[in-house]
């Protein structure tokens, strides 16, 4: 596709399509097309941030759409978050679609609209969509953070280094062991330690406070969603146990946010109804 892309539409950004958002001195930036251009593989192929900078680095097709050399070593992935905040602050967030919808007419790929009608469209969360394995240990890591901060003395006697290690940094897929077995025992581990900090909540010597917090409520739900806790102990649910993904959590950060499916493509987030052309 990307191959396919540069061929079709040739240099689809100019550094003037970003002018206002990026400033004429100082140490020069990474040309905000190229950024431009990954964002809209990245969406594409589904990728994380750090994903899309590997396959800017790996990725002979990449390279040729970017125009860049073989042995370009790429960005830091950190620079795509970077680059989306700037163009919502300088209000340009509708630029990139703005330029390719142009560029699509002109080569004669979209026609002009006709009669309307009223149809549903994916709006993506402000959100990054995460596995299940990632979804439970960052839901986890939001519920620890407030009696971390505000109780230590009451969270201490509960946790030990493994916790530390687990749940001390952002949870991310590319530091998961790859065996599946590993992976599972890893899941039923945060669902052991999830279990642990919310009966400690509802035990007697918790200050009250604590289950007032929204992440723990939110935790609450998730734990219920995600695993089973019987006399056998705590087991990951399989996937025909899950409830449907419109009713499940998919973020500990927005609960309104769920999975959706439609004509092939997948989203976190929300459907709006809007007008649309025929």
């Amino acid at each position: 596709m990307a191959i396919r892309i540069r061929e079709v539409l040739g240099s689809l950004f100019t550094d003037e399509d970003f002018a206002g958002a990026f400033p004429g001195r100082g140490r020069p930036a990474i040309w905000p097309g190229a950024l431009s251009l990954v964002s809209v593989l990245q969406y594409a192929e589904g990728l994380s941030d750090r994903q899309a900078a590997d396959q800017v680095r790996a990725r002979t097709d990449w390279k040729f759409l970017l125009g860049l050399e073989l042995d370009d070593p790429g960005f830091d992935f950190t620079v795509l978050g970077d680059f989306r905040s700037r163009l919502i602050t300088h209000g340009l967030e509708e630029r990139v679609l703005e330029v390719v919808l142009a560029r699509l007419s002109q080569a004669g790929l979209l026609r002009a609209g006709g009669r309307q009608r009223t149809d549903s469209t994916h709006v993506l969360a402000a959100v990054r969509t995460l596995n299940r394995m990632e979804f439970v240990g960052e839901t986890l890591r939001a519920a620890l953070e407030a009696p971390a901060a505000a109780a230590p003395g009451w969270l201490a006697p509960l946790i030990d280094s493994g916790w530390v290690e687990r749940y001390g940094a952002r949870v991310d897929n590319y530091r998961f062991p790859k065996e599946k077995d590993v992976r599972r025992e890893w899941a039923e581990q945060v669902g052991r330690d999830g279990f642990a900090l919310l009966d400690a909540i509802d035990g007697p010597t918790a200050p009250a406070w604590l289950r007032e917090i929204p992440a723990v409520g939110i935790s609450r739900r998730a734990w219920a969603e995600q695993y089973h806790q019987d006399a056998e102990g705590v087991r990951w649910r399989e996937g025909k146990d899950l409830p449907p993904a419109r009713g499940r959590l998919s973020s500990p950060y927005d609960i309104d946010a769920h999975y959706g499916i439609k004509r092939g493509a997948g989203w976190c987030g929300y459907k709006v109804q809007t007008p649309t052309t025929q």
